[in-house]
C-alpha cells in the first residue's frame, strides 16, 4: 500500500503585494516538518509540487529539513493541478471594489482584527462562487476547480508505483476538494473544511488498485514538537 503526504504551505505573506511568497514564520514551519519527518524515519520516493511559488518555497525548506533522505530538486514533479484556486478573482466578484490596487489592505486597516475581518469577506465570497448561480463570471468555476484538483490527483496514482511514499506540497483548498469524496461532503462543508488547514499541515491518503482511504488529515503534530509561540497559522 502506497501513501501520499498532501502537505499545505507555509504561512504566506498575508496582506502583502505578494501573498505568494511566504513569510519567514512559513519558511520556518516547513523546515520544521522536514525535520519533524527526518526525525520519524520518514523517506520519500517522489516529491510533487504544485506551480505556485509558496508550494515551491515549502518543498525546499522541507527538504532541506530532512537532510540527507530528501529527493534532490532536480527530481521534483511539477504538476499545476495541484495549484490553488485564483483567491484574489474569487473574492473581486463578490466585492468589485476590491480590484483596486491597496483596497484589500486600506479595508484591513480599518478593522481592530482585520484576519477576522477577511474571513468573514472570504467566507461569502467562496459561498458565491461554489453556488452556481454564477459560474460564467468566473474563469474556473467551482467544478472546474473540483476536476482539475481530482485529475491530477488521478494522474498521480496512475504514475505511482504500489507502495511509494509521495509528497504532494499544495494548498488548502485542493486539499479539501482532494478530500472531498472520502469523508463524503457537500460542497459547501467541503470549503469549510479547508478553512481549517493549518499552514505546513499534512494529511495523509493510503492509495491501492482502486482504493483510497484517509489515513488523518490536518496533521500539525511537528508544530506542536517545535512549540515555539505563535508557530501555528492559518493563511
Amino acid at each position: 500500500m502506497g501513501q501520499i503526504y498532501l502537505i499545505r504551505h507555509g504561512q504566506a505573506s498575508f496582506g502583502s503585494d505578494n501573498y505568494d511568497a511566504l513569510s519567514a514564520l512559513g519558511r520556518q514551519q516547513g523546515k520544521v516538518l522536514g525535520e519533524w519527518f527526518a526525525g520519524q524515519g520518514q523517506r520519500f520516493d517522489r516529491v510533487v509540487v504544485g506551480g505556485m511559488q509558496r508550494h515551491r518555497q515549502t518543498a525546499a525548506a522541507c527538504m532541506e529539513g530532512l537532510g540527507q533522505s530528501a529527493p534532490p530538486e532536480a527530481a521534483w514533479q511539477l504538476e499545476p493541478g495541484f495549484d490553488e484556486y485564483d483567491h484574489h478573482e474569487v473574492l473581486i466578484r463578490h466585492r468589485p471594489e476590491f480590484d483596486e490596487p491597496g483596497a484589500v489592505q486600506r479595508f484591513l486597516a480599518t478593522h481592530e482584527n482585520p484576519k477576522q475581518a477577511y474571513q468573514a469577506i472570504h467566507e461569502a465570497a467562496v459561498g458565491r462562487w461554489i453556488g452556481g448561480d454564477h459560474d460564467a463570471q468566473y474563469g474556473e468555476p467551482w467544478p472546474q476547480f473540483r476536476s482539475r484538483c481530482a485529475g491530477a490527483l488521478q494522474r498521480l496514482l496512475e504514475s505511482a508505483g504500489p507502495s511509494q511514499n509521495i509528497a504532494v506540497f499544495t494548498s488548502g483548498g485542493t486539499i479539501g476538494c482532494l478530500c472531498q469524496g472520502l469523508l463524503g461532503l457537500d460542497d459547501r462543508h467541503t470549503a469549510q473544511l479547508s478553512w481549517t488547514f493549518v499552514n505546513s499541515a499534512v494529511t495523509k491518503i493510503f492509495y491501492r488498485p482502486g482504493k483510497l482511504a484517509l489515513g488523518y488529515l490536518n496533521n500539525y503534530a511537528h508544530l506542536e514538537w517545535w512549540g515555539q509561540p505563535g508557530s501555528v497559522s492559518y493563511r
